[in-house]
């Protein structure tokens, strides 16, 4: 399992390779609230942490295969890129236009596959044997976690220690990681936030074990997983205070409220934080929000807050 050297360890990986994305205040969302926008990072999202560092620790020129709707395709494409492998991903056939082209953009080979009929897990293990592929998957993997948890680290070095830390979850590498370091450095309390379709971490925090939900149909594909990963649920089990839902409405006001307030254009899935507080279901005296992302489409961003 991983502990806060962890990610202290992936920070110094990602030293001069990854952005450090700035902390932004908006006074209407609070004086109280900072936001870590990753949506600035590279390939779009928080993702590229936890990809680069995990194929980093790879030996060098070591191709690999990943499966995602969009956001991990990419980081895990532009990080083999860096470091001179190739990648190969899967992806669902309903992914965003936009994720997929920018995915290829990356020049990585893409395989698409129906995430509501089939089973990608199984589909990746059979590829990455047949191909001979490191896999690289998007959260249940320690070095993923670690790297994953310096967007929250970089927010408390540059915006003081926060009472509250605020997360999307989906898969649970996010905020195994944040939470990792956030309770080391102090953060109080650590509140994940998912779509309200689709919330089987909050009905497994509830039973206190992993409970599976059907593929849920959510705006929020980032987020549409359909319960924790094993090594995601050991650290979030442990570590995250409370798990809150959100609507798809809120989400898009979400969206909106950044656009306008925050000059940020967010996904849905990177929205999640901001829609939590600005509907007041998150309160406390200082809170940071991590917003996961930003890869959405003109079109589809146009759709969603028009």
């Amino acid at each position: 399992m991983i502990g806060p050297d962890d990610v202290r360890a992936a920070a110094r990986v990602l030293d001069g390779v990854a952005h450090r994305t700035p902390v932004v205040r908006s006074r209407t969302l609070g004086e109280h609230v900072v936001v870590k926008p990753e949506n600035l990072q590279r390939a779009g999202a928080f993702k590229f942490r936890g990809a680069y560092n995990k194929i980093a620790s790879l030996p060098g020129g070591t191709d690999v295969l990943a499966f995602s709707s969009g956001n991990h395709a990419q980081a895990t494409a532009l990080a083999a890129s860096l470091l001179g492998a190739k990648a190969t991903i899967l992806m669902p056939t309903d992914a965003p236009h936009s994720k997929l082209e920018a995915t290829r953009g990356y020049g990585a080979e893409i395989i698409t596959y129906d995430r509501y009929t089939e089973d990608r897990d199984a589909i990746a293990e059979a590829l990455a044997a047949e191909r001979g592929l490191e896999l690289v998957r998007p959260y249940d993997d320690s070095m993923i976690m670690a790297g994953a948890g310096t967007a929250a680290l970089e927010l408390v070095e540059d915006a003081g220690v926060v009472d509250t830390l605020v997360v999307p979850v989906g898969g649970g590498g996010l905020i195994g990681g944040s939470a990792t370091i956030a309770k080391d450095l102090g953060v109080r309390s650590v509140v994940g936030v998912e779509p309200q379709a689709g919330d089987d971490w909050k009905r497994s925090l509830a039973a206190g074990r992993i409970v599976s939900i059907d593929v849920p149909r959510t705006i929020a594909d980032g987020l549409q997983t359909h319960a924790p990963g094993a090594l995601t649920w050991e650290v979030g089990s442990r570590l995250v205070d409370e798990i809150v839902t959100v609507t798809d409405a809120q989400i898009v006001e979400a969206m909106r409220f950044a656009f306008e307030r925050l000059k940020l254009v967010i996904e849905p899935s990177g929205a999640v934080g901001i829609a939590a507080v600005l509907a007041g279901i998150v309160e406390a005296t200082s809170i940071g929000i991590v917003v996961s992302g930003g890869n959405v489409g003109a079109d589809r961003f146009a759709e969603l807050v028009s």
